[in-house]
């Protein structure tokens, strides 16, 4: 059974969610020191790849909307197949500034869908 847009939204900001519970109170230095912690990082992007990318082909107006999801996909292409360059310092900043950006887009988005089905 295919899932609908909205579980995918839904999961991508879970996976924002996690990230930002995953870097809360740490800095660069201590998130570079913690394999486990970016680990769990990197699998949320993985996550919010495959679902960004599910959304570009059942619902691209969808995935048109969402800034950079384009890059979200190839991010998530480089962390599953090029694990050995994975830039840690680049992960960091895109799970400080990008994951907070992309949870507000695809929370709007999915208050958008709400907004439409009361109406």
């Amino acid at each position: 059974m295919q899932r609908k847009p909205r579980a995918y939204l839904a999961d991508v900001v879970a996976a924002c969610d996690a990230i930002a519970i995953d870097v809360a109170g740490i800095d660069l230095g201590a998130y570079l020191e913690t394999r486990s912690i970016r680990s769990a990082v990197e699998r949320e992007f993985i996550i919010i790849g495959e679902a960004i990318n599910a959304l570009g082909t059942l619902e691209p107006d969808l995935f048109s909307r969402i800034t950079q999801a384009r890059k979200v996909v190839d991010f998530r292409n480089q962390l599953t197949h090029g694990y050995m360059t994975v830039n840690d310092t680049l992960v960091w900043a895109y799970a400080v500034q990008n994951a907070p950006l992309l949870r507000e887009e695809c929370a709007a988005l999915l208050s958008e869908m709400d907004a439409e089905e009361t109406d």
